[in-house]
């Protein structure tokens, strides 16, 4: 069986992420990673695990995301699974765990699924990358909570030793098909 690797990126922090689980589960356990938005039919029974990562913007996750769990709720809740959130928010460690994120708790809350693991890993900055309106809204909100603001820097905060350990996490998951 193989693990199936769902991702929505705005800026491409958590494809990123997700390729390189993909990466560190490679050894032992053959994967398949879909951008979340673009899965239009998926042959379930190539997996026997499911992993999703998201990213946060303005607060938000993409749409897509609840749209995809409660499409495949059923399918979800049939195989062992995880879910990674991406947000500048977890570049402070205190803000690094899904019940000290707001965003990983909120969804955690809301949603019908309730994954097996979870992680909340820190994205990246990208000033230069950035439209007009998004660099002054993103510069805004880093200097209400602290954070960078000189529009020339690429910051990335991702800790890729917590991503591999996350990774490990995920892999020594029990199956749950039969």
């Amino acid at each position: 069986m193989k693990a199936l690797i769902l991702f929505s990126s705005r800026d491409g922090q958590t494809q990123k992420i997700a390729s390189y689980i993909a990466k560190e589960l490679n050894g032992t356990l053959p994967c398949d990673v879909f951008n979340i938005s673009e899965v239009k039919t998926l042959d379930w029974t190539q997996y026997d695990r499911v992993l999703i990562g998201a990213s946060i913007r303005y607060g938000h996750y993409h749409p897509a995301v609840a749209e995809f769990v409660t499409q495949h709720l059923h399918e979800l809740k049939q195989r062992a699974s995880g879910f990674f959130s991406v947000n500048l928010t977890a570049r402070k460690p205190e803000k690094r765990s899904p019940e000290t994120n707001a965003y990983t708790a909120k969804f955690l809350q809301q949603s019908p699924w309730q994954p097996d693991c979870c992680a909340v890993f820190a994205g990246a900055l990208r000033y230069p990358r950035y439209r007009w309106f998004d660099r002054i809204m993103i510069q805004l909100i880093m200097r209400m909570t602290g954070g960078e603001t000189d529009s020339s820097k690429e910051v990335e905060y991702t800790d890729w030793d917590q991503v591999a350990r996350f990774a490990r996490e995920f892999a020594q998951l029990s199956g749950k098909l039969r």
